[in-house]
Formats: structure tokens, sequence, C-alpha cells
């Protein structure tokens, strides 16, 4: 089995920063393409930022410039850098992953974390 466990949530002031960090463990064989999603209340699931193995990244639109995906594959972790932090980026985030365990890759969720952004 695969478990992916976020942290690094919490309530931030408007402007400030977070980082989440989503780390991977089980029967991993590999993992492919790793990402962030988040779902505000009375929204759908949207996706902030994602990563390939390979490093190449995409966002957002709306988080461009202000937040920065990254990986360490040797961790199996991913970790998500959100800067000048707007209320609007209030949200449960949720890490996902593409994980094989050695012959398909199979989709995987966390179980959230909420991040708050005051005014």
């Amino acid at each position: 089995q695969v478990q992916l466990v976020e942290s690094g949530g919490g309530l931030v002031q408007a402007g400030g920063s977070l980082r989440l960090s989503c780390a991977a463990s089980g029967n991993i064989f590999s993992i492919k393409r790793m990402g962030w999603y988040r779902q505000a209340p009375g929204k759908q699931r949207e996706l902030v930022a994602g990563i390939n193995s390979g490093g190449s990244t995409n966002y957002a639109d709306s988080v461009k410039g202000r937040f920065t995906i990254s990986r360490d594959n040797a961790k199996n972790t991913v970790y998500l850098q959100m800067n000048s932090l707007k209320p609007e980026d209030t949200a449960v985030y949720y890490c996902n992953g593409e994980v094989s365990m050695g012959y398909t890759y199979t989709d995987y969720w966390g179980q959230g974390t909420q991040v708050t952004v005051s005014t």
C-alpha cells in the first residue's frame, strides 16, 4: 500500500508565506508525476501545480510567480512554497502522486491540509 501525508498548512496573514510538504511512503517502485490541488468551500478541486520526475513544472495561472513546486526524488517528497498569499488561496490543499509499485501507475491522494489566509 502507498500513503501520501501532507504537512505545513495553517493560518497566515495576507502577504505571508507557507511551505507545504507531502511525503509518499509504502511499497513504492517509482513516482511519475506529483502535484498539488486545492478545494475551497463550494468549489471544485483544482490543480495548483504539478511536477514530473524530470523536474518539469506547470502552474495554475492564479499562482504563477507566487508558488513554487519542487520535489526530492530520493525522499519521495514534493513541496509547495507559497509566497505572497492571498485570501483567495484559502482552501484545503491535497497532494497527488502517480505511483507504481512495480507494474502500472495508480493515482494516490493525501488527506489534505487546511490553508487559511486572513486579511
